[in-house]
């Protein structure tokens, strides 16, 4: 860390924008295989909470890598410099007053737990889309399964390189086995009753 920068404190805090959009920002973060179902599940989950007025973003792990992360790659080291980034971009819009909701599969449980760490307590919610792999190499909705068992591709998730499911994520759903609209209301009704919204 350089010695000449300093956290510059702001006039206005995270509680007082939290006040001004009537909901507890968190960051929810959701994991699980490519084809699982994240970003679809996600985005109806930011629909929904749309249509409350609630105050949202949605980071996904491909737009992502469009601007902020299209000088990574997918080696083991570059995916954890990938969700660090994004760890710290959700932190601030967090930290803005917002429900931050965040697609990527994030394979390893040391990296889910680093972005954790950056969060108080309660404002990280770990939901592993937990659907089959099978189902996920039926579904393939890129075709990158096909190309990974082609060896076209490498490193590739659930193929050739691992997936570390979460031990105690916070909400678990199939989206294998539930509709989208299931999975969004169950995520919803969490948040409710936990006093997000």
């Amino acid at each position: 860390m350089n010695n000449n920068i300093r956290w510059h404190d702001h006039q206005i805090q995270r509680d007082q924008r939290a006040t001004q959009k009537r909901q507890k920002p968190c960051m929810i973060w959701f994991t699980g295989l490519s084809g699982a179902g994240k970003s679809t599940v996600a985005n109806a989950l930011d629909e929904l909470l749309f249509s409350h007025d609630k105050h949202t973003y949605l980071l996904d792990g491909d737009n992502v890598r469009h601007g902020l992360n299209r000088d990574l790659g997918f080696s083991d080291q570059e995916r954890v410099e990938n969700i660090r980034r994004i760890g710290e971009v959700g932190h601030l819009f967090v930290d803005a007053g917002l429900i931050v909701l965040s697609a990527f599969i994030s394979p390893f449980r040391s990296d889910r737990q680093m972005v954790r760490t950056l969060f108080p307590v309660g404002e990280f919610i770990e939901v592993y889309v937990a659907t089959d792999l099978s189902v996920c190499e039926d579904r393939d909705p890129k075709g990158l399964y096909k190309k990974a068992r082609q060896g076209q591709i490498k490193n590739f998730t659930g193929i050739d390189s691992a997936y570390e499911a979460p031990d105690s994520a916070e909400i678990v759903i199939n989206a294998g086995a539930l509709s989208v609209e299931e999975c969004a209301q169950k995520i919803y009704s969490y948040l409710k009753t936990h006093g997000y919204i």
